[in-house]
């Protein structure tokens, strides 16, 4: 007879996570996606909301939401501190953004995802809701080729040279905001190419560390810290390097971020300082992007589509599901 070899209970629990938060944001992006294409990104980022929570209070965790909608005065629910999970089982971290890319869903364009990380508890960054600046490249190439604090045209040249490519073969990917005017004239200053994103940064982030089949070298831009946070996570998982800073410009700003326990706010952030411990990811696609497909809604059931990952063992999974119970995705 062939040996049974027993599995320790955490493996196993953690093994059960795993499938457990694809269903959290499957429920979120299905609720989202109803309402694609209506002009109403408020509404649809609030039934991804109400989906995501409703899950998470299904799940045999203790968790607590560090990275959320906002501070519990602007965020009724998914707010940073808030408590979810059935409170039987371990102690976690959980960051959400219940729909990433909420003008792409309210206007049906490409990219919307509903994603999520979960850690050891005590082990993601505790982060203010305000903007981060951030820098990242794909996996393969030594520590401190590229720098946060460096001029994007000198980074571009780094990673050209890393790479044994001319400038002129790198693609950077950079969010189409007047903010960012700068870093785009200096990067095609290099003769690099810019790829511009209007929303979608988690996944802007994540394309770096696939760069032959995304064609994203680098990403830099100005975003929210949440999506910092998160797309630190996915890189943990799948490996790439990524440099942020909290935007701090203000006295309320960096009191808020004190009491969280940031206590230099010119700090620059590496993965492994947003994420020190082991964590999962997963987002589930709303509308078809390059990462993963969006909802279809069939006759007699919903195809979702979603990429989870775990960083103690790098397995990355694409999860195709057909859902047939279609009474559990019409819950308000």
């Amino acid at each position: 007879m062939p040996e049974i070899v027993a599995v320790p209970p955490q493996q196993l629990l953690e093994r059960i996570l795993t499938l457990e938060i694809v269903r959290v944001t499957e429920r979120a992006a299905v609720s989202a996606a109803r309402l694609r294409g209506h002009g109403n990104k408020i509404a649809a980022d609030q039934a991804a909301v109400n989906a995501m929570r409703r899950e998470l209070n299904n799940m045999p965790i203790d968790g607590t939401v560090v990275i959320g909608e906002g501070e519990r005065d602007k965020a009724p629910m998914l707010f940073i501190g808030e408590k979810v999970g059935n409170s039987n089982g371990p102690k976690v971290d959980i960051a959400v953004d219940p729909l990433d890319g909420t003008t792409l869903c309210a206007k049906g364009m490409p990219g919307a995802i509903a994603t999520m990380a979960m850690a050891e508890g005590g082990t993601l960054l505790n982060a203010p809701d305000v903007y981060m600046q951030k820098i990242s490249i794909g996996p393969g190439y030594a520590e401190g080729v590229v720098d946060l604090d460096a001029p994007p045209a000198e980074n571009i040249r780094r990673l050209a040279k890393a790479k044994g490519v001319r400038p002129s073969e790198i693609t950077a990917l950079v969010m189409d905001r007047p903010r960012h005017a700068d870093i785009i004239a200096a990067v095609r200053s290099t003769g690099a190419a810019v790829r511009l994103i209007s929303d979608g940064d988690v996944a802007g982030v994540i394309h770096t560390a696939d760069p032959e089949n995304s064609g994203v070298d680098i990403y830099i831009s100005t975003g929210g810290a949440p999506e910092g946070v998160l797309a630190a996570a996915a890189l943990r998982c799948i490996g790439g390097q990524m440099q942020c800073r909290l935007v701090l410009d203000t006295d309320e700003k960096r009191e808020r971020a004190v009491r969280m326990g940031v206590t230099d706010p010119r700090m620059i952030l590496s993965i492994e300082d947003m994420v020190k411990g082991d964590c999962l990811f997963a987002a589930t696609g709303v509308t078809t992007g390059a990462l993963v497909s969006g909802v279809k809604f069939r006759r007699h059931f919903i195809e979702t589509e979603t990429i989870v990952m775990r960083s103690v063992t790098g397995t990355v999974r694409i999860i195709r599901g057909q859902h047939r119970q279609l009474e559990k995705f019409h819950l308000a």
